[in-house]
Protein backbone atom coordinates (compact mmCIF):
# COMPACT_ATOMS: atom_id res chain seq x y z
CA UNK A 1 0.00 0.00 0.00
CA UNK A 2 1.03 3.43 -1.06
CA UNK A 3 1.03 6.26 0.93
CA UNK A 4 -1.30 8.18 -0.91
CA UNK A 5 -3.52 4.45 -0.05
CA UNK A 6 -2.53 5.11 3.76
CA UNK A 7 -6.29 7.13 4.52
CA UNK A 8 -8.18 5.13 2.11
CA UNK A 9 -8.75 2.03 3.83
CA UNK A 10 -10.38 0.78 7.30
CA UNK A 11 -13.12 -1.37 8.77
CA UNK A 12 -15.02 -1.32 11.85
CA UNK A 13 -12.99 0.54 14.87
CA UNK A 14 -11.96 -2.12 18.13
CA UNK A 15 -12.50 1.19 20.20
CA UNK A 16 -16.03 0.67 19.23
CA UNK A 17 -16.21 -2.71 19.95
CA UNK A 18 -15.36 -3.77 16.40
CA UNK A 19 -13.93 -7.81 16.09
CA UNK A 20 -11.57 -7.44 13.47
CA UNK A 21 -9.98 -3.35 14.04
CA UNK A 22 -9.32 -0.92 11.29
CA UNK A 23 -6.79 -1.69 8.16
CA UNK A 24 -5.22 1.13 7.82
CA UNK A 25 -4.54 3.98 10.84
CA UNK A 26 -4.89 7.78 9.94
CA UNK A 27 -3.24 10.53 8.89
CA UNK A 28 -5.00 12.29 5.86
CA UNK A 29 -1.60 12.35 3.69
CA UNK A 30 -3.52 14.38 0.75
CA UNK A 31 -5.10 16.78 2.68
CA UNK A 32 -1.83 17.53 4.54
CA UNK A 33 -0.48 18.77 0.66
CA UNK A 34 -3.02 21.39 0.82
CA UNK A 35 -1.00 22.93 2.98
CA UNK A 36 2.72 22.67 1.78
CA UNK A 37 2.86 25.53 0.20
CA UNK A 38 2.58 27.31 3.65
CA UNK A 39 5.38 26.04 5.16
CA UNK A 40 8.25 28.73 5.11
CA UNK A 41 5.37 31.07 5.24
CA UNK A 42 4.13 33.67 7.94
CA UNK A 43 0.42 33.79 7.93
CA UNK A 44 -1.00 35.94 10.37
CA UNK A 45 -5.21 36.61 11.26
CA UNK A 46 -5.67 33.32 11.25
CA UNK A 47 -8.71 32.58 13.52
CA UNK A 48 -8.67 30.15 16.74
CA UNK A 49 -11.13 27.67 18.04
CA UNK A 50 -11.43 24.60 19.65
CA UNK A 51 -13.90 21.95 18.67
CA UNK A 52 -15.78 18.46 20.58
CA UNK A 53 -16.88 16.36 17.67
CA UNK A 54 -16.99 12.55 18.31
CA UNK A 55 -13.73 11.33 16.46
CA UNK A 56 -12.40 8.16 15.12
CA UNK A 57 -9.63 8.45 18.55
CA UNK A 58 -11.13 9.48 21.89
CA UNK A 59 -14.59 12.23 21.93
CA UNK A 60 -12.77 15.57 22.79
CA UNK A 61 -14.93 16.91 26.15
CA UNK A 62 -14.44 19.49 29.01
CA UNK A 63 -12.09 21.45 26.90
CA UNK A 64 -12.07 25.14 28.81
CA UNK A 65 -13.38 27.93 26.43
CA UNK A 66 -10.65 29.97 27.75
CA UNK A 67 -6.96 29.12 29.19
CA UNK A 68 -4.68 31.71 30.82
CA UNK A 69 -1.37 30.65 28.96
CA UNK A 70 2.35 31.55 29.29
CA UNK A 71 4.17 33.90 27.32
CA UNK A 72 5.66 32.44 23.59
CA UNK A 73 9.92 32.70 24.27
CA UNK A 74 12.30 33.55 21.84
CA UNK A 75 12.96 31.05 18.94
CA UNK A 76 15.85 28.38 19.08
CA UNK A 77 18.65 27.36 16.84
CA UNK A 78 17.31 24.54 14.86
CA UNK A 79 18.11 20.89 15.45
CA UNK A 80 16.39 17.93 15.04
CA UNK A 81 14.02 16.46 16.82
CA UNK A 82 14.16 13.12 18.20
CA UNK A 83 11.52 12.39 20.76
CA UNK A 84 7.72 13.69 21.28
CA UNK A 85 6.57 13.78 24.91
CA UNK A 86 2.89 14.59 25.67
CA UNK A 87 2.72 14.06 28.99
CA UNK A 88 -1.08 14.12 29.29
CA UNK A 89 -1.33 11.57 27.14
CA UNK A 90 1.29 8.90 28.10
CA UNK A 91 2.94 9.74 25.29
CA UNK A 92 7.07 8.98 24.25
CA UNK A 93 7.45 8.35 21.03
CA UNK A 94 10.52 8.41 18.89
CA UNK A 95 10.66 10.89 16.07
CA UNK A 96 11.75 10.59 12.63
CA UNK A 97 12.32 12.75 9.57
CA UNK A 98 9.71 12.01 6.61
CA UNK A 99 10.05 13.77 3.20
CA UNK A 100 8.54 13.53 0.40
CA UNK A 101 7.42 10.51 -2.33
CA UNK A 102 7.69 10.29 -5.95
CA UNK A 103 4.08 11.24 -6.13
CA UNK A 104 4.88 14.56 -4.10
CA UNK A 105 3.25 13.27 -1.03
CA UNK A 106 4.41 13.14 2.35
CA UNK A 107 5.99 9.27 3.13
CA UNK A 108 4.30 8.69 6.43
CA UNK A 109 6.07 6.35 8.98
CA UNK A 110 5.76 2.53 8.36
CA UNK A 111 2.36 1.01 9.02
CA UNK A 112 4.67 -1.41 11.57
CA UNK A 113 5.74 1.63 13.79
CA UNK A 114 2.53 2.88 15.12
CA UNK A 115 4.29 4.11 17.89
CA UNK A 116 6.40 6.35 15.45
CA UNK A 117 5.83 10.37 15.05
CA UNK A 118 7.22 11.50 11.65
CA UNK A 119 8.63 15.14 11.12
CA UNK A 120 8.36 17.13 8.01
CA UNK A 121 12.12 17.60 7.36
CA UNK A 122 11.33 20.07 4.91
CA UNK A 123 9.81 22.40 7.09
CA UNK A 124 10.80 24.18 10.10
CA UNK A 125 12.89 22.61 12.92
CA UNK A 126 10.74 22.36 16.56
CA UNK A 127 11.79 25.28 18.36
CA UNK A 128 13.30 27.24 15.63
CA UNK A 129 10.68 30.22 13.86
CA UNK A 130 8.07 28.99 11.99
CA UNK A 131 5.62 25.68 11.95
CA UNK A 132 7.12 22.11 12.78
CA UNK A 133 4.68 19.70 11.35
CA UNK A 134 4.53 16.02 13.10
CA UNK A 135 1.97 13.58 11.90
CA UNK A 136 0.97 9.94 13.15
CA UNK A 137 -1.35 6.98 13.12
CA UNK A 138 -4.49 7.42 15.03
CA UNK A 139 -5.28 3.28 14.71
CA UNK A 140 -3.83 -0.66 13.69
CA UNK A 141 -5.59 -3.17 12.41
CA UNK A 142 -5.86 -4.21 16.35
CA UNK A 143 -5.05 -0.79 18.39
CA UNK A 144 -4.46 2.49 19.25
CA UNK A 145 -1.79 3.97 17.76
CA UNK A 146 0.47 7.04 18.60
CA UNK A 147 -2.02 9.98 18.13
CA UNK A 148 -5.33 8.19 19.02
CA UNK A 149 -5.92 10.47 22.13
CA UNK A 150 -4.85 13.37 20.32
CA UNK A 151 -8.43 15.16 20.02
CA UNK A 152 -8.42 15.08 24.31
CA UNK A 153 -5.81 17.53 24.20
CA UNK A 154 -6.32 20.73 26.04
CA UNK A 155 -5.57 24.14 25.48
CA UNK A 156 -2.26 25.03 27.85
CA UNK A 157 -0.88 21.37 28.14
CA UNK A 158 2.27 20.68 27.28
CA UNK A 159 3.87 19.27 24.50
CA UNK A 160 7.80 18.60 24.73
CA UNK A 161 10.35 17.97 21.81
CA UNK A 162 14.03 16.49 22.52
CA UNK A 163 16.70 17.89 20.05
CA UNK A 164 19.65 16.39 19.14
CA UNK A 165 21.47 19.11 20.42
CA UNK A 166 20.47 17.97 24.07
CA UNK A 167 17.78 20.77 24.51
CA UNK A 168 14.04 20.18 24.94
CA UNK A 169 11.83 22.49 23.14
CA UNK A 170 8.60 23.14 25.73
CA UNK A 171 5.64 23.86 23.60
CA UNK A 172 2.11 25.08 24.99
CA UNK A 173 -1.34 23.76 23.33
CA UNK A 174 -3.27 26.88 22.48
CA UNK A 175 -5.90 25.62 19.70
CA UNK A 176 -7.23 22.32 19.24
CA UNK A 177 -9.75 21.75 15.92
CA UNK A 178 -11.37 18.60 13.97
CA UNK A 179 -11.53 20.33 10.16
CA UNK A 180 -13.46 18.49 7.67
CA UNK A 181 -11.59 17.24 5.08
CA UNK A 182 -14.64 18.96 2.37
CA UNK A 183 -13.84 22.35 3.75
CA UNK A 184 -10.61 22.00 4.89
CA UNK A 185 -8.67 25.23 5.21
CA UNK A 186 -4.55 24.87 4.72
CA UNK A 187 -3.79 28.14 5.70
CA UNK A 188 -6.06 27.50 9.30
CA UNK A 189 -4.56 24.20 9.77
CA UNK A 190 -0.60 24.95 8.96
CA UNK A 191 -0.64 29.12 8.95
CA UNK A 192 1.84 31.02 11.44
CA UNK A 193 -0.59 31.92 13.98
CA UNK A 194 1.77 34.91 15.50
CA UNK A 195 4.69 36.21 13.45
CA UNK A 196 8.24 35.65 14.49
CA UNK A 197 7.21 32.80 17.00
CA UNK A 198 8.24 28.88 17.05
CA UNK A 199 5.23 27.13 16.53
CA UNK A 200 3.82 23.46 16.52
CA UNK A 201 1.48 21.58 14.27
CA UNK A 202 0.13 17.86 15.33
CA UNK A 203 -1.94 16.35 12.68
CA UNK A 204 -3.57 12.56 12.45
CA UNK A 205 -7.13 11.79 11.31
CA UNK A 206 -10.53 12.41 13.00
CA UNK A 207 -14.05 12.75 12.35
CA UNK A 208 -15.69 9.37 11.52
CA UNK A 209 -14.96 7.11 9.24
CA UNK A 210 -16.71 6.28 6.41
CA UNK A 211 -16.56 2.31 5.22
CA UNK A 212 -18.13 3.56 1.98
CA UNK A 213 -15.46 5.79 0.52
CA UNK A 214 -13.13 4.35 3.38
CA UNK A 215 -11.85 7.27 4.53
CA UNK A 216 -11.88 9.51 7.50
CA UNK A 217 -13.85 12.54 7.72
CA UNK A 218 -11.78 15.35 9.28
CA UNK A 219 -8.20 16.05 10.44
CA UNK A 220 -7.17 16.47 13.86
CA UNK A 221 -5.19 19.43 14.29
CA UNK A 222 -3.18 20.83 17.44
CA UNK A 223 -1.51 24.41 17.74
CA UNK A 224 1.14 24.56 20.07
CA UNK A 225 3.76 27.36 20.46
CA UNK A 226 7.31 27.63 21.80
CA UNK A 227 6.73 28.14 25.58
CA UNK A 228 10.22 27.11 27.63
CA UNK A 229 13.13 24.99 26.92
CA UNK A 230 14.77 22.12 29.01
CA UNK A 231 17.45 20.27 28.96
Amino acid sequence: MSSRDYSEAGATATANGGGTGRVTMGVAWAVLLLGLWLWGREVTDVRHGISAPTTGDVAAVGRPAQAELPPAVQPLRGARPQRLDIPSMGVRAPVVARGLDRDGAIDPPAYDQPGVVGWYAGGARPGATGTALFVGHVDTESRPAVFYKLSALRIGETIRVARADGTVAEFTVDDVQVLGRDDFDAQQAYGVRQSGRAELRLVTCGGTFDKTSRTYTANVVVSAYLSGTGA
